[in-house]
């Protein structure tokens, strides 16, 4: 048995910003990090606009953890080529904003970047990619790692706990076949359904708290146009599609056309050949002239 739940995306922006909710995001990053989050509070800056129209970076939500991390939380429904650059941007916004003017360095909070993407971004076989910084040796091949020094004064054991760090997730690669706990939320995440059997952190509070039926009138209707926004989105993406593929076969179908009169044949062998009228094919021949 499985029960149909609103989805994650419209969730983390209306539902999940409540305090009282928060066990769900712990729950989510818990699985996904292997670690133990506990999320302070929500933060709000240029990257957290709701406006369609705003030209900032829009992160779905940012968060400050107990460890003083900040986690970006960022879904992407739509196809976007240059997705790999806004990850970059907003995880660059997102430090900008958080180091106050005259403070040092070392007070640049680590930032996790998040990313739910419901698109084929990039080339790979699997549904979960994590990205961090380490400097290799380009003669010994080894790893730079911090001083003793280093790892007292800012509290971390590597220098790729100084950096970012990446995580992709691309949901519609996932095959709906549930090894462990993370993939119960991978599942989710792609079904907006929870099983009765699963048991990763924050599902169980999930299936209470995005419950379409406990959600209040005005909420239902909102999240209802929501969901008809996400259908006009992929009706417009399939009609840009459809018309550039016939686009493209008109045009290889004109040249086919033109490589028939240069070499010679009479009109009849071309119409056969690209099933153009005659009235095209003779305007062809007479731009040939």
């Amino acid at each position: 048995m499985s029960k149909k739940l609103i989805r994650f995306d419209w969730a983390i922006k209306r539902l999940l910003r409540n305090k009282a909710n928060f066990v769900v995001l712990e729950g989510f990053l818990s699985e996904l990090l292997f670690d133990s989050i506990k999320i302070e509070h929500i933060l709000e800056s240029e990257s957290n606009q709701d406006d369609s129209e705003d030209k900032f970076n829009r992160v779905d939500i940012l968060t400050q953890n107990s460890k003083n991390e900040l986690i970006i939380i960022e879904i992407q429904s739509t196809y976007e080529i240059d997705y790999f650059h806004r990850m970059v941007y907003g995880v660059s916004k997102s430090i900008s904003e958080n180091l106050q003017l005259g403070q040092k360095y070392s007070n640049i909070k680590k930032v996790i970047s998040v990313n739910i993407v419901y698109f084929d971004l990039g080339q790979g076989q699997d549904y979960i990619y994590k990205g961090q910084t380490d400097f290799k040796g380009l003669h010994q091949k080894d790893t730079l790692t911090l001083s003793s020094k280093q790892k007292n004064t800012f509290k971390k054991e590597t220098v790729s706990d100084i950096f970012p760090e990446y995580y992709l997730l691309k949901v519609n690669q996932f095959d709906d076949v549930a090894h462990d706990t993370l993939d119960e939320w991978i599942y989710f995440l792609k079904n907006s359904e929870v099983k009765d059997e699963f048991r990763a952190k924050g599902l169980r509070e999930a299936g209470e708290v995005l419950d379409i039926m406990r959600l209040p009138q005005h909420d239902q209707y909102g999240y209802n146009r929501y969901l008809d926004s996400l259908h006009l989105k992929a009706s417009e993406l399939f009609s840009l599609q459809t018309e550039a593929e016939f686009k493209a076969k008109d045009e290889r179908t004109i040249e086919i056309a033109k490589n028939g009169i240069l070499a010679g044949f009479d009109d009849e062998i071309i119409h056969k050949m690209t099933q153009l009228s005659w009235e095209v094919i003779q305007q062809l021949r007479e731009n040939f002239e």
